[in-house]
């Protein structure tokens, strides 16, 4: 599968149709109202969705990538004069994604309020106007009649009343749009990057690489031909270092307690990936475990997945107010850190990592992965964040993944790296590359960290942004020949990118499948025996 596939012109007359869902007709009677920009993206969005597939064809097939438009029109994320000039893009990418037909009316919403705001922009300026004009006539006839308020200057007084009356009604329509569509905004996933491939579901991600041979360690080990793996859990248990039925009577279903060796290897992996990350130039933090609505939704975990939080209730505690919540994730407050500020360009990137345990309803999972430590409701997990420039993310982005990469591989887990599509691909990200690992007791690679990179999707939800760098162009001087200065740069919103560096329990079921021998030992890796006090192997237990 090719990471760029632009489709054949059969293909395009297609997309071109399911495109035109959203009728020509809509864009044209909505045409002549807008500003002279918005025009040239109509007329865009027109011909896509012309009737007469003929004519469109070869437009469409230029624009067209991996099956939807490119969004190379639309480099940011967006807000509502964005998606309304580029509602073409936006449809083509919800559908891209497998959105739902509800997000889908959301953006035609959007469009659609944004043209009634322009309206209602124009309507409220035009009432100031008058209102200041009226103000002013009084002014001047109550100069000329010395102060006396006569019957003409009470007229227009009452008329200047009146039009910021009319002001004052627009503003409050404005106001409940304004919210209408922020509303319906934050409902609405990020655009796709051009090279994410299409697919439906995790069966279409595409294979970037694969590290490693599986055969490698068991023949290292001692393996014989008909050896069976054993589950993580059975390797545990056979280590003393597994009290699940303890967990759960304690806290119900999706907990476990972990003890002994098995809980040392745990913490060795943990402190590991931190000394790696601090290596890779990432700043350690050690951060809040519960956080506001409002931190999640400048994440953008909140308020689609609000069914996946653990929330705390009021009665026991709020976040200044707001509803606090455990967190899923330290993308959360590691990414909050800087919420609503203005950044230097020379500050950036930003990179941070932070261990914590991270906690997940799981919701959406009811009978998925019941058994052991693939899916439980709080494990731990080293997050490492980048906050960087538009310009630099894509080659941040590649970086974090590849920090990540390099664990998996110093402590000799082969895996293969994937990209998903966009089906499968996250929310808020609009690029993501999966790190899967080898389970040999399933014979399948199961993820192990996400590396995804949002753009600018979470930042303007938290309005995290940015001054460029000041350029000095030597050659420009004003008249008297001094060197002229250069305009400040206006704020620019950041990039964030987030990865998994990595999830430490999944990385504990990787080696402890991996480095079982057919006695029922584990061997340490070495990169961890450090961390384990010199200890090379975990024995058995006798039973």
């Amino acid at each position: 599968m090719g990471s760029l596939v632009m489709i054949t012109i059969a293909a395009s007359s297609i997309i071109s149709r399911r495109v035109a869902a959203f009728s020509a007709s809509t864009f044209r009677a909505n045409t002549a109202s807008l500003p002279q920009q918005s025009r040239r993206h109509t007329s865009r969005s027109a011909a896509l969705l012309s009737s007469n597939v003929g004519e469109t064809d070869a437009a469409s097939a230029e624009l067209l990538v991996n099956c939807r438009l490119s969004r190379s029109s639309v480099p940011n994320s967006l807000d509502a004069r964005s998606l309304s000039e580029n509602l073409d893009v936006v449809i083509s990418h919800l559908k891209s994604r497998r959105a739902s037909n509800e997000a889908i009316e959301s953006a035609k919403s959007i469009a659609s309020l944004n043209f009634d705001r322009v309206a209602l922009i124009k309507k409220r300026d035009d009432a100031l106007q008058k209102r200041n004009e009226y103000s002013g006539q009084v002014g001047k006839l109550m100069r000329e009649s010395k102060g006396q308020e006569t019957d003409e200057i009470k007229g227009i007084k009452n008329l200047a009343s009146q039009a910021g009356g009319d002001a004052s009604k627009v503003e409050e329509e404005l106001s409940e749009i304004e919210s209408n569509v922020n509303s319906l905004l934050a409902s609405l996933p990020n655009l796709l990057d051009d090279v994410v491939p299409d697919g439906d579901d995790d069966s279409a991600n595409e294979l970037v690489s694969e590290w490693g041979d599986v055969n490698a360690l068991p023949e290292e080990f001692g393996w014989p031909s008909d050896f069976e793996p054993l589950w993580h859990d059975d390797v545990a248990t056979n280590l003393g270092g597994w009290s699940s039925e303890a967990a759960v009577g304690m806290s119900g279903a999706r907990f476990v307690s972990l003890t002994g060796p098995v809980a040392r290897l745990e913490r060795a992996i943990s402190s590991y990936f931190l000394d790696r990350a601090s290596e890779k130039g990432y700043t350690e933090v050690s951060p809040p475990l519960v956080v506001s609505r409002s931190a999640l939704e400048g994440t953008s975990q909140l308020p689609k997945f609000e069914e996946d939080l653990f929330k705390i209730i009021p009665e026991s505690h709020t976040c200044n107010g707001e509803d606090a919540f455990l967190i899923p994730t330290a993308e959360v407050p590691l990414t909050n850190m800087h919420t609503g500020q203005i950044l230097e360009e020379s500050d950036l990137p930003i990179s941070y990592c932070a261990l914590t345990p991270c906690f997940r309803a799981e919701a959406g999972s009811y009978g998925r992965d019941t058994r052991g430590l693939i899916r439980t409701h709080q494990f731990y997990k080293v997050e490492m964040v980048k906050i960087t420039t538009p310009e630099t993310s894509d080659d941040e982005h590649h970086k974090l993944t590849r920090h990540a990469e390099e664990c998996l591989e110093e402590l000799r887990i082969p895996y293969r790296k994937m990209r998903l599509c966009s089906g499968d691909v996250g929310f808020s990200a609009q690029h993501c590359y999966d790190l899967e690992a080898w389970l040999p007791s399933t014979k399948e690679f199961r993820e192990i960290s996400s590396c995804s990179n949002t753009g600018d999707f979470q930042a303007r939800r938290m309005a995290l942004r940015y001054r460029p760098e000041v350029q000095v162009d030597d050659n420009q001087t004003n008249k008297s020949g001094k060197k002229k200065k250069a305009k400040k740069p206006k704020p620019v919103f950041c990039h964030t990118i987030n990865g998994s560096g990595l999830a430490v329990g999944r990385t504990l079921v990787a080696v402890l499948e991996n480095y079982q021998t057919p006695d029922g030992d584990v061997v340490v890796p070495e990169v961890l025996r450090p961390y384990m006090g010199g200890v090379a192997i975990l024995k058995r237990i006798s039973t």
